[in-house]
């Protein structure tokens, strides 16, 4: 299963708007109003690979992409199309493009390790059924800097954001991790 057929299964288990219940979007910096796309959760879940995918070029000795590394905020009408092309297409694109997405992942599963939440990080890469992760737990691992990223690029409020990547993100880290590990480089790449 590819990466956009990943973001088109979570997608599709959104309510109508792509939004958890009860949860209203307020509009990022230079959205348009009423336009279509991927569901700000989506979006949240392909900018949080992104911000783990920049930290690990940083400290792998990979260079930045252009813009100096940060997942700017993008017009959360657009579609996956325009993610690629956007913030996460400087960072996946040509050949390395699965070594970025597998440092990506493979640093967000350490920073919920660090943050002690390796059990469940570890149950979502696993076989096995996912456990759960607190909105509370979730946002102290990822911490106020990438959630602020991840809310000016999807024009959720902070809560809302939280409330929709604690519900998702065990299922998205299960579905790219098929195989009860991290994805091989080469791997990785044939998702994108």
């Amino acid at each position: 299963m590819g990466l956009l057929d990943i973001l088109n299964s979570i997608q599709n288990t959104l309510p109508p708007g792509g939004m958890p219940s009860g949860a209203r979007p307020h509009p990022a910096p230079g959205g348009a109003p009423g336009a279509q796309g991927m569901s700000p959760i989506a979006k949240a879940l392909l900018g949080l690979l992104a911000v783990y995918a920049v930290k690990n070029m940083r400290t792998s000795g990979g260079a930045p992409p252009a813009g100096g590394g940060t997942v700017p905020a993008g017009n959360p009408g657009g579609g996956l199309g325009d993610i690629l092309k956007g913030p996460l297409g400087g960072i996946l694109g040509g050949a390395a493009a699965g070594t970025v997405l597998n440092g990506g992942l493979g640093d967000l599963l350490k920073q919920l390790q660090a943050a002690g939440q390796g059990e469940a990080a570890g149950s979502w890469v696993g076989t096995g059924p996912n456990k759960a992760i607190s909105q509370g737990d979730l946002a102290n691992a990822l911490g106020g800097d990438t959630l602020e990223q991840l809310t000016g690029q999807t024009g959720l409020p902070r809560d809302q954001l939280v409330a929709g990547l604690s519900q998702h993100l065990p299922r998205f880290v299960d579905q790219l991790t098929p195989n009860g590990r991290l994805p091989t480089n080469e791997e990785a790449a044939r998702m994108i």
